[in-house]
């Protein structure tokens, strides 16, 4: 979803609009949209008319006549602002509890013209009131002060992971997917990453009840002290005994594989996903129609025999490149832009990632397929071509959603519709358009194929159980006259057994090559006495042409890989619009994929060359189960991507982990083979890095084979300068302290439960501990005195005392205390005669900031303050820097007009 503010933000491919002067809130812009560069006007100089758009979605069907007047007014109104609570279950209802408590009730008291100003709401539908939206115009959100604080509460909470900005609509698909603890979980298209933050969330639920219980089984058998779990882990406690996925302490056995085929989203992907801090998380950089078979450790069967395993999801999320024309209250070059052809080019491109997400799921797994365009085309049409393409209802079944996510206003899907050409000429059925190419020509129907009309079922297969009409009323359609949205639809779709797809068309045949004896006799029968040799070289030419690229009838996919580059034919120096299928299939290398078998390729990539000479490992896979594969040769950078570290792990028994489990005296049971770096020489020099056991296994599997990683890990520990020898240089990461906290010994852990003491230590930025310093610290002053140099884990207990903390959760954001700098005032007093002070770069002013006070189970703090963490904060701020500048671009499909966004801009 686009950044809000109060003016046109311009970048090298995106116009941003906003209407609520949140600017800061969401901390990312948008989701998968944007717009080319260019002169743009403002969208006062035009007005949001269409008549082709209005015309084929009233003739559609989709409406009844006494709603389309609703339909059209909401179509033109902005769309509110939304945004959802994020992370586990009872952080989230904290954070919302604050927002009911205190923000409501100041909005809802103000008055503008006399009327009372609506405050925000929650989504009726959304499960536990965990997503709300809010409609008030900017003029009266620029106006009074209440909006100013809860702008602050957006804006911190959103930093920190609390929030996330999400259009409501696009909030849909997670939550049909029925993911449970331990699942593999791919999304194909994921940037910029709201609905992947969702997935993430849903993949370690549970976790903290989970792992609290071991804990405290562990604490009981060892006699160590214990806090108290909090309300955050009750909520859980009913989830985690009934969903199991008790296998690693608790810990979330599940993976998410994030992956997005343009290189700089991606990366705006993985700065949307860090503040989320997950092991169970894999960015990836793939074309998804040819996404990759991934593979994980090899298994012995019944023979002794090592047998190569690849990886099948449990849930897959398609939501699909698009048209985008459910944007339209967001993105109003709609209006003036929309074409019918938008969507016929995108078709095929749509039902190849559908059909590559069925190939990959497990029996029983569930695909949802959502786009944000209300053309059947797109929907219903995509969805019924990949499911006839697999087989029929026997092999993939639609599944009804009526039932769920009660509340929600939605439409059924289409079982009949009738399609636009890009002249704007209406068709009811391909035998129309067949018959007008026969008499007239393809003039505005090259685009137009018949998988895009309905279904001509029951035709699926005579005499065979899957002989059925497919039910496209299970989809559903979300319109934005129902409940104030923007438009979208999701089909959800589940795997009933293994499926062979149908290829796309005909394979090309190719007459048989005639026998050498067929060629002389056909010389010999040519007339004789002839001196002349032409006429029987012609002879032979006739009935044996010359083969320039030794075709072979259907070649099969690896041999297509190997094979030689062809020169090109000539083609037109006119740029290829979407009428060529070729566009669609992209200029990818294809990965071979290990759960498909060989099938004819689609039309017109027959004899495709990806690569050639063919690369190591790619002629004959010879590759047995415990070898270690051969270093891939350097390789030239694509589209000016930089060079990705490689994923290397640490061995359990490396120098530097014994130092960091003895110095923080680590629980044996916390795993010590999830550690990596991200360096060539697989040592520890600035970083260490903390994965699951299956990213780290697909990590190791698939190094050196073509895979496209962009990130893994959550980063655990960062090297610093210390001074003492027996001083661990590793000092705990903020990213990994969640993870790791609990398993950290006693010696290491200062526990605080003063308010006072509390806020000395944020607003003093280098506590003064020796000399006696110490007893300025409270309660936590003779503790830290008797500690070792080096980093602590610092917890925020619970206590009944009236400087104590007694609520869960507690959030302060009008502070206006000096901060006190005591290094930076003695090097004054040391440098009082120097012009300039010795470093300005350390604040000194007054400054709002954020206290978040929690229990056990929702803070701690890493350490006393150092002079390390300014740095990485500010290495931080460079790196979220250059993310944003990456994530300006959007992919724009070719052939589309400028400023015509194909991508799906819900975020």
């Amino acid at each position: 979803m686009g950044k809000r503010g109060g003016k046109k933000v311009r970048s090298e491919k995106y116009t941003v609009w906003s209407f609520v002067d949140f600017s800061q809130f969401g901390g990312g812009r948008g989701g998968r949209g944007g717009h080319r560069s260019g002169v743009r006007a403002d969208y006062q100089d035009f007005e949001m008319e269409n008549r082709l758009f209005e015309e084929y979605y009233n003739e559609l069907g989709i409406l009844e006549d006494s709603e389309k007047e609703n339909f059209w007014t909401a179509m033109k109104r902005d769309l509110p602002n939304s945004f959802r609570f994020a992370g586990s279950k009872g952080h989230a209802l904290s954070v919302q509890q604050r927002l009911k408590d205190h923000y409501v009730p100041e909005i809802a008291s103000v008055k503008y013209d006399d009327q009372t100003v609506e405050p925000p709401s929650p989504i009726s539908w959304f499960p536990d009131q965990l997503a709300w939206s809010m409609t008030t115009p900017k003029n009266v959100v620029r106006r009074f002060p209440p909006f100013a604080r809860f702008q602050k509460f957006l804006v911190s909470e959103t930093s920190v992971g609390n929030i996330s900005r999400q259009e409501v609509v696009s909030m849909i698909p997670p939550l049909l997917m029925d993911i449970k603890p331990g699942m593999t979980v791919l999304d194909m298209c994921a940037a910029p990453g709201s609905k992947a933050a969702q997935l993430i969330e849903m993949v370690h639920g549970g976790e903290e009840a989970r792992v609290r219980k071991a804990l405290r089984a562990l604490a009981d058998k060892d006699g160590k002290e214990m806090s108290l779990d909090g309300s955050q882990v009750d909520l859980y406690k009913e989830q985690a005994e009934s969903e199991g996925d008790w296998s690693d302490d608790g810990r979330a056995t599940g993976l998410l594989i994030a992956n997005d085929s343009d290189w700089k989203r991606s990366h705006m992907l993985v700065h949307q996903m860090k503040r989320l801090n997950s092991p169970n998380l894999i960015v990836m950089n793939h074309d998804a129609t040819i996404f990759p078979s991934i593979k994980l450790p090899s298994i012995v069967n019944g023979d002794g025999r090592h047998v190569n395993k690849y990886l099948k999801f449990d849930r897959i999320l398609a939501d699909v490149p698009c048209s985008g024309d459910g944007t339209a209250r967001k993105n109003k070059d709609m209006w003036r832009d929309w074409t019918p052809g938008n969507a016929l080019g995108l078709h095929n491109i749509q039902v190849r990632m559908l059909i590559r997400a069925l190939q990959m799921l497990k029996v029983g797994g569930r695909v949802v397929y959502s786009t944000c365009s209300m053309n059947p085309v797109e929907n219903e049409a995509v969805v019924s071509t990949a499911i006839a393409r697999c087989g029929g209802l026997a092999n993939v079944d639609l599944v009804g959603c009526q039932n769920q996510l009660p509340g929600l206003k939605r439409r059924p899907g289409l079982n009949a519709w009738n399609i636009m050409d890009k002249q704007g000429r209406t068709w009811h059925s391909w035998a129309e358009v067949a018959k007008q190419k026969q008499e007239h020509g393809d003039d505005g129907l090259s685009r137009m194929t018949e998988n895009m009309f309905p279904p001509s079922f029951p035709t699926l297969g005579e005499g065979k159980s899957h002989n059925a009409i497919i039910p496209l009323e299970r989809c559903m359609r979300v319109y934005g006259h129902l409940q104030d949205t923007g438009g979208f639809f999701i089909a959800v779709l589940e795997k009933k057994s293994e499926i062979k797809a149908r290829p796309e068309s005909d394979p090309k045949k190719t007459e048989p090559k005639p026998s050498v004896m067929a060629a002389i006799d056909e010389i010999e029968a040519k007339p004789k006495g002839e001196t002349n040799l032409i006429p029987k070289i012609e002879a032979l030419d006739d009935i044996m042409p010359s083969q320039i690229n030794d075709e072979v009838e259907n070649p099969s996919a690896a041999a297509r890989q190997n094979k030689e580059n062809a020169p090109p034919e000539a083609t037109s120096p006119r740029k290829h619009s979407l009428d060529d299928e070729a566009d669609a299939e992209m200029s990818t290398k294809r990965i071979k994929f290990r759960d498909e078998v060989d099938e004819a390729a689609p039309r017109g990539e027959e004899d495709r060359q990806v690569h050639y000479p063919p690369p190591p490992g790619a002629q004959l896979d010879i590759t047995r189960p415990g070898e270690a594969p051969q270093a891939p040769p350097p390789t030239k950078r694509r589209n000016n991507q930089p060079y990705e570290e490689p994923f290397k792990y640490l061995h359990p028994d490396h120098n530097t982990l014994n130092q960091i489990y003895d110095f923080y005296q680590l629980s044996p049971r916390f795993p010590r083979d999830r550690f990596m770096v991200r360096n060539a020489t697989g040592q520890p020099v600035k970083a260490i890095y903390y994965t699951s056991t299956l990213a780290r296994n697909i990590l190791i599997e698939n190094e050196g084979q073509g895979m496209k990683l962009v990130h893994c890990g959550v980063k655990m520990f960062v090297k610093q300068d210390v001074q003492g020898v027996d001083t661990c240089p590793w000092r705990i990461q903020t990213e990994g302290l969640p993870i790791l906290e609990s398993w950290v010994g006693e010696d290491r852990v200062v526990r605080l439960y003063s308010r006072a003491t509390l806020h000395t230590l944020l607003i003093e930025m280098f506590p003064k501990v020796n000399g006696d310093g110490w007893k300025s610290l409270g309660e936590i002053g003779e503790r830290v005195r008797d500690m070792s140099m080096g980093c602590c884990v610092l917890r925020i207990e619970t206590s009944e005392g009236e400087d104590g903390f007694r609520a869960m959760l507690l959030r302060l954001y009008e502070d206006d205390s000096e901060l006190v700098d005591t290094a930076k005032d003695r090097l004054t007093k040391q440098q009082n005669d120097a012009e300039t002070p010795t470093d300005d770069t350390i604040p000194n002013t007054p400054a709002e900031r954020e206290l978040l006070i929690a229990d056990t189970d929702d803070m701690t703090t890493p350490g006393l303050g150092t002079t390390e963490d300014a740095a990485v904060k500010a290495e931080g701020n460079a790196t979220s820097k250059t993310e944003d500048e990456a994530a300006k671009t959007a992919e724009i499909a070719a052939g589309v007009k400028d400023g015509e966004d194909v991508f799906n801009t819900s975020v």
